[in-house]
């Protein structure tokens, strides 16, 4: 009994040394960021707060950039160079979503630009139109649209004759340039008028 007693407490001596020999279980301890580190990122932050509140904005950021080709005539041609403004590229980024690359517009919805009595008609009508838009019913080539065509004054009077003239000219049209100095005209002369025009009858009534 002696025997196994002894024998007993040698095993629970040479578990516990066991023990004292093993290592605790792997920890993962904290490790925070340096202090230096910290104090980057905050400065960055500063100045990044201090950069987006000092710069301008101008306008509206969905609104793209605004400037006009005329501005940018003395960036793109060279000193004591002269051009024409080509109305193409204002009529891409200003009437083809509605009335399409082929001016045919969208049947019931908005009225085309081909062979178009308000196109080839009237300049002034047309540049009256352009620039401070229309609302309500229209009749063109005998068919009635009803919906809003928004004013374009924003283009500048060389702009407005620019695309007025690359409508006249296409798909069929054959009508007369329109000048700068017609636009100017008109735009004096409608100086006053803060309201689009109600609908073609209004329009008509146009000298």
């Amino acid at each position: 009994m002696s025997q196994l007693t002894d024998w007993m407490t040698r095993l629970r001596s040479a578990r516990i040394t066991s023990y004292q020999r093993e290592g605790s279980d792997p920890d993962e301890t904290d490790r925070p960021l340096p202090w230096f580190m910290m104090m980057l990122i905050g400065a960055m932050f500063m100045w990044g707060g201090f950069y987006i509140y000092d710069t301008p904005s101008g306008d509206a950021s969905a609104w793209g950039d605004q400037r006009s080709l005329e501005s940018l005539m003395p960036v793109l041609l060279p000193a004591g160079g002269s051009a024409k403004l080509d109305g193409a590229p204002i009529y891409s980024a200003k009437c083809v979503a509605c009335h399409q690359g082929n001016g045919a517009g969208v049947p019931g919805v908005f009225p085309p630009l081909a062979d178009s009595e308000w196109v080839i008609g009237s300049p002034t009508k047309l540049i009256q139109l352009l620039l401070h838009g229309v609302v309500g019913e229209i009749k063109v080539k005998g068919v009635t649209y009803k919906g809003a065509m928004p004013a374009f004054k924003s283009l500048s009077d060389p702009e407005v004759a620019a695309v007025l003239t690359h409508i006249r000219s296409q798909w069929g049209n054959q009508a007369p340039p329109i000048d700068a100095s017609d636009v100017t005209a008109q735009r004096e002369a409608s100086a006053a008028r803060t309201t689009p025009f109600s609908g073609g009858a209004e329009l008509e009534s146009l000298p």
